[in-house]
């Protein structure tokens, strides 16, 4: 692979996916396209990239999703998911008690672990979520992972990281030497095929967004956009999700950092402002206007 060839790579990637890939990378790129090269009958990367440049837009799409699918499992990093299930759905359940709907976005759903791990969740709270309307999106770049999200059907490795064996045993069924999620749990989740760089605002408001582990990949104008569109499409007093290494400190004022909730972000939102909750720290709510007092 030439010098020529690497930055043609880098700059597909950047435009389709916003993948920017650094100088160190070369490693990672030769372990994901060389099985792609040897798929597409060719002898190495460099004439992968002859093809990419002579208009094969199914090569290309393989090489973007070959170079954006990234690892999951279930209930990942944990300390996000006891946020959610411990004081981040009891809040809402409070503040959404007058239209008893939630609806929650997984921005980089990948094959499907962590909406699942949120679907499980929310089952396991049916008996305070009873009459509830509740909506799950899971979005992916990819439409092969997205095929196996829809599936629900995982292997005895993928089934043994991160998931507790007492949700193996109450929400999955064992197919063969498989495991697939429960019918009633994979119903909770709707996937579709979307790109981060693509407008927002069709997909609705959200109460919760989980973006986690996806913006480490971007440069910083792309994580401020994202941020800011995020911002739009997030519920006053949503919440937002960001995995351990990503942060809004320093690229955007649209959040603000949920105190003692690791990985957890507030929308700055001028119809907001913080108090106290019992138990839960500093939260945002709605500031009184004193109309109707």
């Amino acid at each position: 692979m030439t010098p020529l060839d690497y930055e043609y790579l880098q700059k597909i990637l950047k435009d389709r996916s916003g993948l920017m890939l650094s100088a160190d990378k070369k490693y990672l790129l030769e372990s994901r396209l060389m099985p792609l090269a040897r798929k597409a009958g060719v002898a190495g990367i460099s004439e992968l990239v002859q093809k990419m440049r002579g208009g094969s837009e199914a090569v290309i799409s393989d090489v973007v999703e070959a170079m954006t699918t990234n690892e999951t499992f279930f209930f990942r990093d944990k300390t996000p998911f006891d946020h959610f299930k411990d004081t981040v759905i009891p809040e809402l359940i409070k503040a959404r008690a007058g239209k008893r709907s939630l609806r929650i976005w997984c921005a980089a759903g990948s094959t499907g672990q962590e909406p699942y791990s949120l679907a499980i969740i929310l089952k396991d709270m049916s008996a305070a979520l009873s009459g509830w309307r509740l909506e799950i999106i899971a979005t992916d770049l990819s439409p092969e992972v997205l095929e196996k999200s829809r599936a629900g059907l995982y292997t005895q490795f993928e089934v043994q990281r991160g998931l507790p064996i007492q949700s193996l045993v109450k929400h999955f069924t064992q197919v063969g030497t498989m495991w697939q999620l429960n019918a009633d749990v994979r119903a909770l989740v709707q996937f579709r095929q979307f790109n981060l760089l693509q407008d927002f605002t069709h997909l609705g408001k959200f109460d919760v967004i989980f973006c986690r582990n996806v913006l480490i990949y971007f440069d910083q104008p792309t994580k401020s956009d994202i941020f800011g569109r995020l911002a739009k499409v997030s519920e006053p007093d949503g919440y937002l999700f960001l995995g351990a290494a990503e942060t809004v400190i320093g690229l955007t004022d649209k959040y603000r950092v949920c105190p003692n909730r690791r990985g957890v972000y507030l929308p700055n939102d001028a119809r907001m402002a913080p108090s106290i909750v019992p138990g839960m720290g500093t939260a945002m709510r709605p500031m009184s206007t004193g109309v109707g007092k």
